[in-house]
């Protein structure tokens, strides 16, 4: 058997063992000695076939799946999940136990500002409100009399006694002039003028008397309590009347009803839910962003939004709020980050779970290649790229990165060919012959 047919073309050890092995078995098959060098012979020859396979395979160029580094648009992203919630919303609550008097919605209507909804049972209402005006009616009273230094009556008596003692303080401070001009004629004693004096001294503290009932007859306590009694009184009329208004509830704003758990006739608790309505044209969602991403948000960025309930659409829209702390979620450190989303053919519904997707940056017309092409090592990245079917290591410097693609910005041409994947498993080398298979 020959050795080599050409220059180019060897023929392995093992394939010369091989036939050495199967002529030695069979010069030697009579005989015990021949049967024992028979089976050294064959089992020669298997480590000979092994050997054969091993060098056919390592002489065939190894099967890869390759790629081109193409030009495209790359957007580097941060995906989350979130939930949707309006932006202008409005719930209505039952204020305090009561029966749903009329129902004027159904669930999905789009209403008008200031449309009538729903309207509760006001019995209870009006009567609260009617005793309230009563308390404040007579608290009012106590006050004006407080100010004005007790009831008509006693202002009046009061206004009348002063007159009188006015009257009597005037007569008794003329006798007393009279008295000492008689004096100093020898016509009155000293005794009569002091018995004038008196009644002046008696009849002025009687006119300052009555003079403190009508600005100072009560005391700062009485004062305080009966202020206090009006501002009770007050407070309780103006949540009689918000009470009694709350029983017709009207639309704030335009928008869409989208929860209405209450139907004519209902009974419903203090604080339950009456009617859920919103401006669906404008949503928001609200999403939770892992801490080691938050450096990477900033005011404005693109979004987009994807339900799983309407496959194929997307939503776009813009970060309105990023995370002002960080906070615990579950197992995850978060930040929270708002999402204004436009909703004009209101697919999307509020308290839906969606997924989100925050660009934080973008480049056009950029080198990319699969993620999955690059590889790392010692901290450098690297590719295998193909030149005349053999592998040629070639170290890169990579940018932005997204989901599957990312941007080499130096080490690679456009149009330069790179390995993807390994069909049979087998490591590469620099150097190593390859073929280029269809995945």
């Amino acid at each position: 058997m020959q050795t080599g047919a050409s220059s180019d073309m060897r023929v392995p050890a093992s394939l010369f063992i091989l036939n050495v092995s199967i002529n030695m078995a069979t010069n030697n098959s009579n005989g015990t000695l021949g049967r024992g060098r028979l089976i050294g012979g064959i089992a020669i020859a298997i480590i000979a076939v092994v050997l054969l396979s091993l060098w056919l395979v390592r002489r065939a160029p190894v099967q890869v799946h390759a790629e081109k580094v193409v030009r495209q648009d790359i957007a580097s992203t941060i995906s989350t999940n979130g939930k949707i919630e309006p932006v202008a919303n409005f719930e209505a609550h039952a204020p305090a136990p009561a029966t749903v008097k009329r129902v004027m919605v159904q669930l999905g209507d789009r209403v008008k500002q200031g449309q009538l909804l729903l309207q509760l049972d006001d019995a209870e209402a009006r009567s609260q409100a009617s005793r309230a005006r009563a308390q404040l009616t007579v608290a009012e009273s106590d006050l004006q009399s407080l100010q004005s230094g007790g009831t008509q009556e006693e202002v009046l008596t009061t206004r009348s006694d002063l007159i009188k003692a006015q009257t009597e303080r005037d007569e008794a401070q003329r006798r007393l002039q009279a008295t000492r001009r008689l004096q100093q004629n020898g016509a009155a004693s000293p005794a009569e003028v002091q018995e004038a004096q008196s009644r002046l001294t008696k009849a002025e503290a009687e006119v300052q008397l009555l003079q403190s009932r009508q600005t100072g007859r009560f005391s700062k306590p009485e004062i305080a309590k009966v202020q206090a009694a009006a501002d009770q009184a007050r407070a309780a009329y103006a949540a009689a009347q918000e009470l009694l208004g709350t029983t017709n509830v009207r639309a704030p704003f335009s928008g869409t009803v989208y929860q209405l758990p209450v139907k004519t006739g209902s009974y419903v608790d203090g604080g339950a839910l009456l009617v859920q309505m919103a401006d669906l044209d404008k949503l928001q969602v609200r999403a939770f962003v892992d801490e080691p991403e938050i450096g990477r948000l900033a005011l404005h960025q693109k979004v987009n939004i994807t339900w799983d309930a309407v496959p194929g659409h997307t939503w776009d829209g813009a970060v309105t709020r990023v995370p002002t702390v960080v906070t615990t979620l579950g197992n995850r450190s978060v930040g929270e980050v708002t999402c204004e989303i436009p909703n004009s053919d209101r697919r999307l519904l509020p308290n839906v779970n969606v997924n989100v997707s925050i660009i934080t940056a973008r480049h056009e017309n950029a080198l990319t290649i699969s993620r999955e092409s690059v590889h790392e090592l010692d901290g450098k990245r690297f590719v295998y790229q193909i030149v005349d079917n053999k592998v040629r290591i070639q170290e890169v410097e990579i940018d932005l990165s997204s989901l599957t693609r990312v941007e080499v910005v130096k080490g690679l041409a456009p149009d330069a060919e790179v390995v993807r994947g390994i069909v049979n498993g087998r490591l590469l080398q620099s150097g190593m012959e390859v073929k280029v298979v269809q995945p």
